[in-house]
């Protein structure tokens, strides 16, 4: 209840943040929604491990202050007796969580991407109104005289964007064409006059394709290591020419691999503070504030430590480092 609660509320604080996308390039609401679902199974994954210590410490909390837990250790049951149940549940999100972030997380990712660029510089976003001006871009306007489907008649554009290279066109037919770079026009049986650096330049064409250049900051987007295969992403892991993408990529493989251990160890560390806590001759009632800081801490470590790796050694050296601190925790349950 707990997973879908915060994924609920993290999923419409998306939705609040990319609705001037929505408004910006006037796609549909059903389109909309479609492509905010991709954005799912990545919610899940950076939330899971948090909502494994809160229901931990939640359901144990109210069994000691109930004094369940005291009855229990009364019978003869150890703290890892005891703590059992939320170490088989944290070991099941512990798969699932690594499940999602290997295979689900990147296949749904690549599909946000794809569809995102589709809506945004792909012909599902395009519009184009007859007997109008339409402004596609800062500087590019075009009029169309007649539109039936993708196929335009009596063609205007004018593309003033650079100063040093402007241009009118005019034609009487002209076609939209979406391609792996965005949108381009192809015309027919037309006129162009360019001015530019070698002057002023007119002629006539029976044939003219143009690419329209709409994709915004392209150099920016074209890497997101999110979604990725995983398997591609670890053969990618030596052979990235920048050292910024190479970064990017270490800390996603930490991300894929490692961070679904936290759901074991949040969940050990709420169980051992709390039930040590409270089998002491005073209990102590700052157990779970200490368990709050203590998963604080351990989160802020990973992740800062996690974002510092350069090198492949460095992620091996991370996933040693909470190999180690997952059976030290798992030791101090054990201890009596």
């Amino acid at each position: 209840m707990l997973l879908m609660i915060l994924t609920g509320l993290a999923w419409m604080m998306q939705i609040m943040t990319m609705m001037k996308f929505l408004i910006a390039y006037g796609i549909k609401f059903s389109s909309f929604l479609y492509l905010i679902s991709f954005m799912i199974p990545f919610i899940i994954s950076i939330i899971v491990p948090f909502v494994t210590f809160i229901a931990t410490i939640f359901v144990y909390n109210k069994m000691i202050s109930e004094n369940e837990v005291t009855v229990m250790a009364a019978s003869g049951l150890s703290p890892w007796q005891i703590a059992k149940p939320a170490i088989k549940l944290a070991a099941v999100l512990t798969l699932l969580h690594l499940v999602l972030n290997i295979w689900i997380v990147p296949m749904t990712q690549a599909k946000f991407y794809s569809t995102q660029w589709n809506l945004r510089y792909g012909l599902a976003h395009l519009k184009l109104q007859e007997a109008a001006f339409t402004r596609l871009a800062n500087g590019l306007v075009v009029y169309v005289d007649n539109v039936s489907g993708q196929d335009l008649n009596q063609v205007m554009l004018s593309d003033m964007r650079d100063d040093k290279n402007q241009m009118l066109m005019f034609a009487e037919r002209g076609k939209l064409v979406s391609t792996v770079h965005g949108l381009s026009i192809v015309t027919n049986n037309g006129s162009l006059q360019m001015s530019g650096r070698n002057g002023f330049t007119t002629g006539t064409f029976d044939n003219f394709d143009m690419d329209l250049n709409l994709v915004e900051n392209e150099e920016d987007v074209a890497f997101r290591v999110r979604r990725i295969p995983t398997f591609t992403l670890i053969h990618d892991v030596i052979s990235q020419d920048s050292e910024h993408q190479h970064h990017q990529t270490l800390v996603e493989l930490c991300s894929r691999f490692i961070s679904p251990l936290m759901n074991l160890i949040l969940a050990i560390v709420c169980t051992l503070i709390l039930l040590k806590s409270s089998l002491l001759r005073r209990r102590a009632s700052f157990a779970p504030a200490m368990a709050v800081l203590a998963m604080a801490a351990i989160m802020a470590s990973y992740m800062s430590v996690s974002n510092m790796v350069t090198s492949l050694t460095d992620v091996f050296l991370v996933a040693i480092g909470v190999f180690v601190l997952l059976f030290g925790l798992i030791g101090l349950l054990l201890k009596k």
